[in-house]
């Protein structure tokens, strides 16, 4: 690639120091440019509100939790859905809403975070970070424009919520704004020097644990340039440098699966890798599930025995991201069509399972409640039982149009089809109890329960719906 005038690079530099609330980057007319290295120097938050412990109502990151189940145990399970409001949004959501104190916070691929009140939808607030990149700026893509994709998430222990938007030059910046005001108090590149930001995309959801955030990248659909599956991490204060993994492949090898990384109790991050350039020879950690210490050294991993085969034909096992499960399981499935059930503390390498299982090619993020899993297989949500001896077993499966990735709310399964309608259904038997038109959203468009109420970003903003 050929690199372009550093002018774009300084116009970035003095927008981070000058700490706008609306942000920056090359201008529209500008023309694409490859940033190898971009010196945003980070802003450090000042001190917010008082800090506000996330309660039971809140969901406060991809599936409510790190372990990434998608459940509320104690949600009521819905005779209808009805439609409560929505509201017209800068851009597409593709990001899962988040809900916080009454707040239903949503990212929008406008470069825009809006804070709505959860009961009647109301504007509180709407912070704009950048300009985000037009598709005809970049090599590929599906995108456009590309701004925020990947679901933010909540500190309870600052009141941001941080979020990682590509801006026009381009490059990418974590940001974390103030939940009850809106105010950018944390902005930072988010990019290192290894990286080329015009291939990356952040793609997957946020990850926090104490005190850092997790941000993962994979390419762009089409896999096209020099990117690597990356993960970097930012203090939530926005000081200190920039920690990062990158996937030791030769190219490819992204993290991108929506759910993004799952975390421990202890802070190990789990993260799904996508198919890498290498289809001979060693493994080079690519389709796989790796194990990465909170200061992201490289732990473990798992591969399938026929990775190799996956990386030629692109049936990576990083298009759904890994589910942590009770007894220290976790469950993981990807294009391939096959579902691992691995030890978290001994993934075992290359062929190191503890069960194999035909089930199905799945995208997004699976949920789970106890020891049933709901899997978004392309042809339909899946339900799949983990018995005594950890064993693998099918039950129900949806309709094929209901294949969006799910949550689980008391004993309803609540998933999207694409064409703009969400179900409710039993999660013990798969039959429907509600369903309800919301409008298109995108294959990975997951929804968020709080209370009684149901929330789904859409390509136009934001719909809620009314258990009852």
């Amino acid at each position: 690639m050929i690199k372009q005038l550093p002018r774009p690079i300084l116009l970035l530099g003095i927008c981070a120091l000058l700490i706008t609330l609306v942000g920056c980057g090359a201008g529209s007319d500008a023309p694409p440019v490859q940033i190898t290295t971009v010196t945003l120097p980070p802003t450090t938050a000042n001190p917010t509100s008082t800090p506000t412990p996330a309660n039971s109502t809140d969901w406060t990151t991809y599936h409510q939790n790190n372990a990434r189940t998608g459940l509320v145990a104690n949600a009521p399970d819905p005779h209808q859905l009805t439609r409560a409001w929505s509201v017209k949004l800068d851009g597409a959501v593709y990001a899962e809403p988040l809900v916080i104190g009454g707040r239903v916070i949503v990212a929008t691929e406008g470069d825009s975070l809006y804070a709505l009140d959860s009961h009647t939808g109301q504007v509180q607030w709407h912070t704009h970070v950048g300009n985000p990149v037009p598709l005809s700026t970049l090599p590929c893509g599906n995108i456009d424009p590309l701004g925020i994709t990947g679901t933010p998430v909540y500190d309870p222990a600052t009141n941001l919520v941080f979020a990682v938007a590509e801006i026009q030059g381009p490059a990418h910046i974590l940001v974390g704004v103030d939940v009850a005001t809106g105010q950018v108090r944390v902005r930072r590149s988010a990019d290192i020097p290894a990286m080329e930001p015009r291939v990356h995309q952040q793609r997957a959801a946020l990850a926090l644990f104490q005190n850092m955030v997790y941000v993962a990248y994979g390419g762009l659909d089409g896999d096209c340039g020099n990117y690597h599956g990356t993960v970097v991490a930012s203090r939530t204060d926005g000081s200190g440098p920039l920690l990062s993994y990158q996937v030791p492949t030769p190219r490819e090898g992204g993290i991108w699966a929506a759910s993004g990384p799952a975390i421990d109790t202890t802070g190990h991050l789990f993260v799904p890798v996508g198919n890498g350039s290498t289809t001979q020879g060693g493994w080079d950690h690519s389709d796989s599930i790796l194990r990465l210490s909170p200061t992201l050294s490289l732990e473990d991993g798992f591969a399938p025995t026929q990775w190799q085969q996956e990386n030629a034909s692109d049936a990576d096992l990083g298009s759904m991201g890994p589910i942590l499960l009770p007894g220290g399981l976790i469950f993981a499935d990807g294009k391939g069509g096959q579902g691992y059930l691995l030890h978290a503390n001994a993934l075992g390498g290359v062929g190191g399972q503890i069960r194999v299982k035909d089930i199905c090619s799945a995208y997004g993020g699976a949920a789970a409640l106890g020891s049933q899993v709901f899997v978004p297989c392309v042809d339909g949500v899946r339900q799949v039982l983990v018995g005594p001896g950890a064993s693998l077993s099918l039950g129900w499966q949806a309709p094929s149009n209901i294949n969006g990735s799910p949550i689980v709310g008391g004993h309803t399964v609540y998933a999207l089809d694409q064409g703009g309608t969400l179900y409710a259904l039993d999660s013990a038997n798969g039959n429907m109890r509600a369903m309800l038109s919301v409008g298109t959203t995108s294959r990975f468009a997951t929804p968020t329960l709080s209370g009684n109420s149901v929330f789904v970003g859409t390509f136009t903003g934001v719909v809620a719906a009314t258990i009852s």
